[in-house]
């Protein structure tokens, strides 16, 4: 049995009009299972603060208004962040994967990075919100990591290691 990956270019563009990573996640997926007619898996994710009640979350990437200018997210997330103390600065990576079967079955798995918010970017190493996320077990930013140190702790490593096992039985395959 061989398998085939097709990229996102090859789909129609998906709307997250859901109010969760979740939600988000899944309508990803089985716009994909319906367009292929083949299991499907997506992702959402995003960062999520305590002191501003989970947000940005579903709107990481464009939380100043552009999509994917993470300067200027750093730079609003730190305006939204001004006077709040350190201590009061938690917040957490959240990645949620999808994985869709043509006849509508779901299989939903959650992977998060708990840590804080810095009140400065250091480091230049990753994207986004790298350059101000303090992992709880470490003293440096995601910024200053590298990738291999990264992915070993990321929110989205946690979520691949929870659905790996877990494909197979979910497939049927043996």
């Amino acid at each position: 049995m061989g398998i085939s990956i097709i990229t996102e270019i090859e789909f129609p563009d998906v709307e997250e009009t859901g109010s969760t990573f979740e939600e988000n996640a899944l309508l990803k997926a089985h716009v994909i299972s319906r367009h292929t007619k083949l299991p499907a898996l997506a992702d959402d994710s995003g960062l999520a603060v305590e002191a501003l009640d989970g947000a940005p979350g579903i709107f990481s990437a464009r939380w100043s208004g552009v999509h994917g200018d993470d300067q200027a997210n750093i730079k609003r997330l730190l305006e939204d962040l001004r006077g709040v103390a350190e201590e009061d600065r938690g917040a957490r990576f959240v990645a949620v994967l999808a994985l869709v079967k043509p006849d509508g079955q779901e299989l939903l798995v959650r992977g998060e990075l708990p840590g804080k918010i810095r009140n400065q970017p250091v480091g230049t190493n990753g994207f986004g919100y790298d350059p101000i996320f303090q992992p709880e077990t470490s003293n440096r930013t995601l910024g200053e990591m590298s990738a291999a140190e990264k992915d070993a702790i990321s929110h989205r490593s946690k979520a691949l290691r929870d659905l790996t096992p877990r494909i197979r039985p979910f497939l049927n395959l043996r």
